[in-house]
């Protein structure tokens, strides 16, 4: 089966009405930066805040302001409103498509570290590359949860579509394809999060199951200009025809 590696986004939807569940790998694993990422916001230090959330007016921090204990809970997956999932846009799929972005899919959260798509997470604000408080994310998730997603993962094909930031908290031995994307020969940066998007979504409408079924997609835009394999990495390099 094909696992897909995905960022997640500085912008969150709010509200949700999902009950809570138990989060991928365990909440226990996870307690101590939700518990210090909780009592900075009670605290209520408006620097503070202002250093965490990378928002300079305090107008802009009243959604937060209620902490992620005991507040409306909503899928990673549908959490997330930034470029790629605009471009994803999952309210607009059938069921079966929305089902295996939930199964299929793991964001690697600056709070919550790595979930899977049908997760639930409350809306929360961290800039990405902030500690939470004396907690640097990347290094806490990788030393806490790298073993758990080699098991995870041990059975499974990967494709790796996050920002290559999201390396600092996961990185595979096993073989894994990654994409990149020109336009006019030149490598995209932030306008590869929408064809990141694009890809997730042809691959969620077509229940890609392989790398190999993945190959085989015809994706509207693009043109697969090579394909390069240095040691367990394989790199897709996509020509952008529009």
């Amino acid at each position: 089966m094909l696992t897909i590696l995905f960022s997640p986004a500085e912008g969150k939807n709010s509200g949700g009405q999902e009950p809570k569940k138990e989060l991928f790998g365990s909440d226990d694993a996870r307690k101590n930066i939700l518990d210090t990422y909780n009592e900075i916001i009670l605290q209520r230090n408006e620097e503070e805040l202002k250093e965490l959330f990378g928002i300079k007016n305090p107008k802009e921090f009243e959604q937060y302001l209620g902490g992620i204990k005991g507040t409306a809970l909503m899928c990673a997956i549908q959490r997330y409103n930034g470029v790629a999932y605009e471009y994803l846009d999952f309210g607009s799929l059938d069921e079966n498509a929305k089902e295996y972005l939930k199964q299929n899919v793991i964001i690697f959260s600056n709070l919550y570290g790595p979930i899977l798509g049908r997760d639930t997470i409350a809306n929360y604000k961290v800039k990405q590359g902030n500690d939470i408080g004396n907690i640097a994310p990347d290094k806490f998730y990788r030393d806490r949860f790298s073993y758990q997603l080699d098991l995870y993962l041990h059975d499974k094909e990967i494709l790796d579509l996050r920002a290559g930031y999201y390396d600092k908290f996961y990185k595979t031995d096993k073989p894994y394809t990654t994409l990149r994307f020109l336009k006019d020969g030149k490598t995209l940066s932030h306008w590869a999060k929408a064809y990141r998007g694009i890809v997730l979504r042809e691959a969620a409408k077509h229940h890609v199951s392989s790398l190999e079924e993945f190959n085989k997609l015809n994706i509207e835009g693009l043109h697969v200009r090579e394909i390069k394999t240095i040691k367990n990495k394989t790199e897709i390099v996509y020509d952008i025809l529009s």
